[in-house]
């Protein structure tokens, strides 16, 4: 078995200096609107390898009472996604909740940003939690990492770069489909609730049944209804069944049948409508679901529902915004009384198979990507210890 690697501390291998805005109020309009990147944690959050792009800049008064660092330098976030780590192509400034790393004594860079990639849970353990966590530079800066000779780290960097390449490709192809699947579902199903004027358009309620059956005991599986995935258990959602005595009151749904989730979120301010993909299971009885009359698509309407169809109407119909559960006040009578488009069977069996086979080739990508990721992931784990050892 191979030795492992040293461990040195940070401050051995890398300058470790914090963001500063020293203005007060933080918000004061006059030190804004320049050239000159100003990086937040979120620019991070959002970046690869390395920052391509910003949401505000400093002028010279900015400037002024921030810090300026070099083209190349390492961001990492010690604030909200604390750990997060990435190198910017630009110089930059940061405020404090942001921490330039530059390396020193001969560490290589791109060595040195993977190995603070790997080491981002171990970081982040040691934040501070208040209201939000906190990463201080006294627990950085000695913070003991596994450190190979330099020949070595430049290895390791160009290996990890070739697949961290690769996975970038794959990101890029994944977005132009993405971007691709918004622009075929603009022309094939409309936009804005501004449907194709060759199709009728009918209430809800009287293309569908509501379903209200209640438990009656079986072995369904308890869901709940995510706006970005879909159906999923209640107790991956939550880690726990929430359900309890409650359950009793669940609606049983069966396959092909869909649910309104009137739930308030970013991703979905209007609630989202899904088709169950399962053979039952019981949903919260705050849910509204119905059943599509036999002659019609499910998948066409599956994919409608995703597009937002409802959400013109329905922003109009929502009285006084969120309750306090953080429910949107809306009334069965009211939903079921939204219009949808209907067009000719044949129409909705094209599109609803165009649109599909757009979404599982981006389903396809997805998966490759996390195979890559976490083949990476594993690699990290024996070239960066010391574990495996590379030739130079």
């Amino acid at each position: 078995m191979n030795r492992l690697f040293a461990k040195l501390p940070i401050s051995e291998i890398a300058s470790v200096e914090r963001g500063k805005f020293s203005a007060r109020p933080r918000n004061d309009p006059r030190y804004f609107g320049g050239d000159i990147p100003f990086l937040q944690t979120g620019d991070i959050a959002r970046a690869g390898r390395f920052i391509v792009g910003w949401d505000q800049t400093l002028n010279a008064q900015g400037l002024a009472v921030s810090r300026l660092f070099p083209r190349g330098t390492i961001f990492m976030s010690i604030a909200a996604n604390v750990g997060d780590v990435a190198i910017s192509t630009f110089d930059a400034a940061c405020p404090d909740s942001v921490v330039a790393v530059i390396p020193r004594n001969g560490a290589d860079a791109e060595w040195l940003f993977q190995i603070l990639r790997h080491c981002k849970d171990g970081l982040s353990s040691l934040a501070t939690q208040n209201a939000q966590a906190n990463l201080s530079l006294e627990k950085i800066t000695p913070f003991r990492v596994p450190v190979p000779p330099l020949p070595e780290q430049c290895k390791i960097a160009e290996i990890l770069r070739t697949w961290d390449e690769a996975i970038e490709k794959l990101e890029a192809l994944r977005a132009a489909k993405r971007d691709r699947l918004t622009g075929l579902t603009q022309k094939l199903l409309g936009i804005g609730g501004a449907f194709p004027d060759r199709w009728k358009q009918r209430p809800l309620s009287a293309i569908s049944t509501r379903v209200r059956r209640q438990n009656g005991g079986g072995d369904h599986p308890v869901m709940t209804i995510s706006a970005k995935s879909g159906f999923r258990l209640q107790s991956e959602k939550f880690s726990r069944d929430m359900a309890g005595s409650s359950v009793d009151r669940y609606i049983v749904l069966h396959e092909g049948e869909f649910a309104y989730n009137k739930g308030n979120s970013l991703t979905a301010p209007y609630g989202c409508i899904f088709p169950l993909d399962r053979p039952t299971a019981l949903v919260p009885f705050v849910y509204f679901c119905f059943a599509l009359k036999a002659d019609l698509s499910r998948e066409f309407f599956a994919h409608l529902f995703a597009a937002g169809a409802l959400n013109h109407q329905l922003s109009r119909l929502i009285n006084s915004g969120v309750r306090n559960d953080g429910l949107l006040n809306l009334n069965p009578e009211d939903f079921f009384g939204c219009k949808v488009p209907v067009p000719p069977a044949d129409e909705q069996s094209a599109i609803a198979s165009t649109l599909t086979t757009a979404k599982q080739e981006i389903g396809l990508l997805e998966t490759e990507i996390e195979t890559l990721t976490r083949q990476k992931r594993g690699l990290m784990q024996k070239l960066l210890t010391g574990e495996w050892r590379v030739a130079v």
